[in-house]
């Protein structure tokens, strides 16, 4: 997976002020993943969104404009090889069918909005290991029949 210029730029930036995603959810009001999506642009970022984020990172005010483009989304065609991305690949490939049918069942026939969707990064302290509790909360949109 290639990270883009701009993103290089904004992740270099952000690690030498010592900011981390969760600094940057306080100064600009949003949470620290979609914050990361749109430095890893995957997300586009209002006007004044991007002013604060180019700001708080201490860069030129050029970076702006791009942050409000509309991105190309998603990793492409090609199965992740990065360890922590391809467990979620593999977490799909061995529970995406089990998850479909419970959902399906509690819900109907439908998805899982992805567009009206948020997705939160907990750390859980246990002491066999420090555990990661990721929550994705999607607005539910049933198969319309016509």
């Amino acid at each position: 997976m290639s990270i883009p210029e701009i993103a290089q730029k904004l992740l270099a930036s952000k690690k030498e002020k010592g900011l981390s995603f969760a600094d940057l959810e306080k100064i600009l009001g949003r949470d620290e993943v979609w914050i990361a999506a749109v430095i890893y642009r995957q997300a586009s970022a209002s006007p004044e969104e991007a002013k604060l984020l180019v700001e708080a990172l201490g860069l030129d005010a050029s970076y702006i404009e791009e942050l409000t483009e509309y991105p190309i989304k998603g990793l492409g065609p090609i199965v992740p090889t990065d360890p922590l991305i391809y467990r979620f690949y593999e977490i799909m490939q061995v529970y995406g069918m089990p998850l479909k049918a419970v959902i399906h069942e509690k819900f109907g026939d439908g998805i899982m909005s992805a567009i009206d969707f948020t997705l939160d990064v907990e750390k859980e302290k246990d002491p066999k290991g420090d555990r990661v509790k990721v929550i994705m909360s999607g607005k539910f949109l049933p198969y319309k029949k016509w």
